[in-house]
């Protein structure tokens, strides 16, 4: 007997006929044989009409009555959809997420689960009960040791079903929308996007931290971490949905379910050379030209990093193999003595990188690695990040130093150092998805001191207020006083908070100072594929140079290469780089 955990979404739940219309599918898939859990979420707009009601009586409602309130807009959809299935003649049980047993950290409104006590489930299922769960909540004991009801934050009913998947070993999680499943982009942006049958769990990461709202990142994690076979399928058809895979599969541990640890391997890439490009031209079509150039010439680029510019002036820099670096220099100096600017090299480098779930999405892990290499006496020339890696150049005499410090700090063991790691082919597409975030903001701190310990302080800085930093970048401009800059983007709803960070160290940095960029948005490629693939970044930046859109700044990663552009060309560069890699329909 096939044991299945199905959630369905507000949407799928949104009135009294879509209930019905689900509990129909769970009596189908229930006389299939199947044992079955279902997660649901409140019904429609019911989160938010709760929230309005709050801030109706108080600007600052607590959060613990905030999550007394929000988690009864599950209850009613758990007692509505039992209630249906009665109706058709099968048992069901419904509980909120105290009875079911999933408990958490004591943080309200973005509370962690700790472990499921899964014992009352397996009875119910054992007594042929289909047990309908309450999403998007738990249980925490309090300072005084007394239950409080918590719960997980927007997209917690994807959490708590791929959780209680993983709890109960299930066979498969199945995620239930109003979208036939994952996209290649937004379909309400571009009219041809189509379905993916399988994507991996470190693609859907990026995907969705870049805003693609199908499934939270919260969810893909535990699904990545523990091996959970996950499927995203429509609730209005049969149809087989996105197949999410993963090659993780560790066993749940002391830590708890989510709490585990976000970091599980750390690369060391040796024998690399930077390249500089500065004072070039900042207009459309500079960073294709370049990349087309390198990679007809057969240079394989890895970090892309383009901060924020100077004037009608813009740098460029990137890292390749240091066998690569005398053909590289020819093809760059042809280009520098056609467009100006200046061109500088750097040897005897190497790349130092942290992977994990959701790196990004936990504020304090970048900071974390950033102040263990400065504590160590390392000083970062390179800065890029992603969501499930964040990679450090460092010189090369440091490298096997930076390797064993990190490797202590983030309690890593020999199985998950890598040195000098082979890029293997799996198959995989060099671009699954494009995703569009017009919800970013760009802030520099320019003239940085050039020392160890600068990263570290900044993102520590915000990771003390909970602030993710989606996008960071460092580059080897050098500034008056020899100082370097660091860009990063952030939530726009975060950016008044920035300035109450940012200016008491810049207090500390007496010549240093805030720069906030022009009105942007986020558009970034994904794909398994990008690691084996020569020239995706040179694609991606042509597609944009067709369409006469400028690139503001650029950092790539492993599998994502990501653009900042203005504002009102979003939507047209989104249109413009799916159709370019021939993802829409033909």
């Amino acid at each position: 007997m096939t044991l299945l955990v199905q959630k369905f979404g507000g949407t799928s739940v949104g009135n009294i006929e879509r209930i019905k219309a689900v509990a129909k599918r769970i009596a189908l898939s229930k006389k299939a044989g199947h044992e079955l859990v279902v997660v649901v979420s409140a019904m429609g707009n019911r989160t938010d009409e709760l929230t309005n009601l709050a801030l109706s009586v108080s600007k600052d409602p607590p959060s613990r009555e905030m999550d007394m309130l929000l988690s009864t807009g599950e209850q009613i959809t758990i007692s509505l959809l039992s209630i249906a299935l009665h109706e058709l003649g099968i048992s069901a049980t419904s509980m909120t997420g105290s009875q079911v047993g999933i408990i958490t950290e004591s943080a309200h409104g973005k509370a962690r689960i700790l472990e499921i006590k899964t014992d009352r489930i397996k009875e119910l299922l054992k007594n042929g009960h289909v047990v309908v769960v309450a999403g998007f909540q738990g249980t925490s004991l309090g300072s005084s040791q007394t239950a409080e009801i918590t719960t997980l934050g927007r997209g917690g009913s994807d959490t708590s079903a791929v959780a209680l998947a993983t709890s109960l070993e299930a066979d498969c999680c199945e995620i239930y929308t109003d979208v036939p499943g994952v996209l290649t982009t937004d379909p309400r942006k571009v009219a041809d996007a189509q379905m993916i049958a399988t994507i991996t769990c470190d693609e859907m990461l990026e995907l969705a931290s870049l805003g693609a709202a199908v499934l939270h990142p919260r969810a893909v994690e535990i699904a990545r971490n523990y091996g959970m076979q996950v499927v995203v399928r429509s609730s209005w058809d049969d149809k087989p949905g996105t197949k999410l895979t993963s090659n993780e599969k560790r066993s749940l541990g002391k830590e708890g379910l989510e709490l585990g640890k976000p970091v599980n391997a750390i690369e060391l890439v040796e024998k690399q050379s930077v390249i500089g490009l500065s004072h070039i031209p900042d207009q459309p079509g500079i960073a294709a030209d370049l990349f087309e150039t390198l990679s007809k010439g057969g240079i394989n680029v890895d970090l892309i990093i383009q901060s924020t510019h100077q004037g009608n002036s813009n740098d460029i820099t990137f890292t390749i193999a240091e066998e690569d670096l005398e053909s590289t220099k020819l093809l760059c100096q042809k280009l520098i003595e056609k467009l100006g600017g200046k061109l500088t090299t750097q040897q005897k480098m190497s790349k130092l990188s942290i992977r994990g779930a959701g790196i990004m999405g936990r504020p304090g892990i970048a900071a974390k690695f950033f102040d263990t290499l400065s504590k160590s006496g390392i000083n970062l020339r390179l800065i890029a990040t992603s969501e499930v890696k964040v990679s450090c150049v460092i010189n090369a005499e440091l490298g096997s130093k930076g390797l064993r410090y990190v490797s202590e700090a983030f309690d890593l063991r020999d199985k998950q150092i890598k040195i000098n790691p082979k890029n293997t082919f799996n198959g995989e597409p060099e671009v699954r998805g494009i995703a569009l975030d017009p919800n970013q903001v760009q802030l520099s701190v320019i003239n940085i001191p050039d020392i160890p310990g600068s990263a570290a302080i900044l993102c520590q800085a915000f990771a003390d207020k909970g602030i993710c930093l989606h996008t960071i970048v460092q580059s080897e401009r050098k500034y008056e006083s020899n100082g370097k800059i660091i860009s990063f983007t952030m939530n726009k709803g975060d950016r008044k908070n920035a300035d109450n960070i940012l200016i008491p160290l810049l207090k500390v940095w007496p010549q240093a100072y805030l720069e906030d960029g022009r009105a942007i948005t986020r558009i970034s490629a994904v794909g398994a594929g990008m690691p084996v693939s020569i020239g995706t970044a040179a694609r991606m930046f042509r597609a944009l140079a067709n369409a006469n859109i400028n690139i503001l700044m650029i950092a790539t990663s492993e599998i994502r290469t990501t653009c900042i552009v203005a504002e009102n060309d979003g939507v047209r560069a989104l249109k413009e780089v799916h159709q370019f890699f021939k993802l829409g329909s033909d």
